[in-house]
């Protein structure tokens, strides 16, 4: 989508829009013009385009809006407002993460979980150890478990002596995504290096007469083996909804009976990602005829170990567009944890391999040191990018091949929020949201014309900041100003569909 002349530096940018008579520093310094490259329009539509500036305010965001879309035939930009401000990107920071992991591990890159043994095996019958061992895969679900239980039956293996034991090592434990969220939020789990069903467990209830049956199970497809690492008790209460505790390795939650209507289930994060692995995989060989004792996990395999089964993931660029068109964070942050290692770096949290990725990306392209990640998926409030240097990002050194294929298609609505029969530009994008912060970046690529990269963030972190933990899932005021960001969003997506088709 760049020519293979194209200058695009930040500096070049930003002189770019300052010369356009863009304010960059603070919305409070609104524009007084929108500023075009082109000759002013003189079409009816053109003439009848609002500034910038007063379609910030009619959103009635509060806090801040940066704003910038780039020409990338010419490396120039087209407009933009606040656009140096830096802003919590929320989930758009997973196309960050994306770009990071395909240029470093490689689009066709895979996860691999493995079986091991360390002992003798003969007549079916190992007398050792046996070691479920986990690769990362941010994918890994029940069903692929159940894969590796068959592999070692096809193999002949049909008695251990010893225990069963985890290694998880590949990726360094960490209890929740964001410990600002609250705790039943599935979103929010924790991560190792063997994850499993997205770290998540499904807790499912159904009424029976004066009381409640519920269920804790892992499942996937049409395996749902029952889970003994999560509990739940029903409690005869109304508020809070959701308790957790944790008991050693095991997860306690106990529900509200008020909150209960006749039957209904939904996905509870879980903490101990290894002993839940173990504990569906024992539950998994049990079924198949192979009877498992739990052991204690281990950071390394004894020498000699032999591989007895192994799952691959799916390639890379394949778990990058799932991660991308569902946001899912647990995703996010094994790619960033990965790719980190593989640089040679041992971060042993989030922040420490957000620091790692902001580095890469600050080395890669002339971007702003302000540009800072302290996470992958974006759900940390922390992490601060500002428009134009996200839309720098997407629009050079061969980033949009790689990465506009894995954009979910975007939209554009009218007024009743119907989409447009006829859209005027072809648009993918990554949108992001957390509570009164939104983002959307993509690329626009018109009929013909000039494709364009732009990047919309919007976020009011006064009032943000003033919610309460147990406020976050469901803020008074969150879904209208979620809204109202959506609609400038559409609205300026539209703008400059038009622009670059014109």
């Amino acid at each position: 989508m760049t020519g293979p002349h194209t200058s695009l530096t930040r500096r070049g940018m930003l002189g770019g829009l300052l010369a356009a008579g863009s304010t960059l520093a603070h919305p409070a310094h609104a524009l007084t013009s929108s500023p075009h490259p082109a000759p002013r329009p003189t079409g009816l539509w053109r003439r009848s385009l609002a500034e910038l500036g007063t379609l910030v305010h009619r959103a009635g965001l509060g806090g801040e809006t940066s704003l910038t879309v780039i020409d990338m035939e010419t490396g120039q930009p087209l407009e933009g407002y606040a656009s140096a401000t830096a802003l919590p990107p929320a989930s758009v920071a997973k196309a960050a993460t994306a770009l990071y992991a395909l240029r470093v591990l490689g689009p066709s890159h895979r996860f691999a979980t493995r079986v091991m043994a360390d002992g003798v095996i003969s007549g079916g019958r190992l007398d050792g150890d046996l070691y479920l061992m986990g690769g990362g895969d941010p994918v890994l679900d029940t069903a692929a478990l159940g894969g590796l239980v068959a592999q070692l039956r096809a193999a002949g293996l049909t008695e251990v002596t010893g225990a069963l034991r985890v290694v998880d090592s590949a990726l360094p434990a960490i209890r929740t995504i964001d410990p600002g969220q609250p705790d039943h939020l599935g979103y929010s789990p924790a991560i190792s290096g063997l994850n499993l069903n997205f770290n998540r467990v499904y807790f499912e209830w159904r009424r029976l007469g004066s009381d409640y049956a519920v269920t804790m199970d892992a499942r996937a497809g049409d395996l749902r083996p029952q889970v003994r690492v999560s509990s739940m008790s029903v409690q005869p209460r109304d508020v809070p909804i959701y308790t957790y505790e944790q008991r050693g390795a095991e997860d306690h939650w106990t529900v509200a009976r008020g909150a209960l209507g006749v039957e209904g289930g939904r996905w509870l994060p879980v903490r101990n990602p290894a002993g839940y692995a173990a504990d569906v995989f024992q539950t998994l060989a049990g079924a198949q005829g192979l009877r498992l004792t739990l052991g204690s996990s281990s950071r390394t395999l004894p020498d000699g170990a032999q591989r007895l089964a192994e799952h691959l993931s799916p390639p890379l660029t394949e778990i990058a567009r799932g991660m991308l068109k569902y946001s899912t964070n647990l995703t996010a942050e094994c790619l960033g944890l990965a790719t980190s290692r593989s640089l040679g770096a041992r971060p042993d949290s989030l922040a420490a391999s957000g620091a790692q990725m902001s580095a890469w990306h600050r080395a890669q392209l002339p971007i702003s040191s302000e540009l800072g990640f302290v996470d992958h998926s974006g759900l940390g409030e922390q992490s601060r990018i500002s428009s134009a240097d996200m839309a720098l990002l997407l629009a050079t050194h061969g980033s949009a091949p790689a990465l506009a294929s894995l954009l979910k298609p975007y939209l554009t609505r009218d007024a009743k929020g119907t989409p447009h029969g006829l859209q005027p530009a072809q648009v993918v994008a990554k949108t992001g949201t957390l509570n009164f912060v939104s983002g959307l970046s993509g690329y626009i690529t018109p009929p013909s014309g000039r494709p364009l990269a732009f990047a919309i963030f919007s976020a009011d972190l006064a009032r943000r900041a003033r919610l309460t933990r147990a406020e976050r899932e469901r803020p008074d005021g969150g879904r209208a100003w979620a809204r109202r960001a959506r609609k400038l969003q559409n609205d300026l997506v539209l703008r400059w569909s038009r622009l670059a088709s014109s």
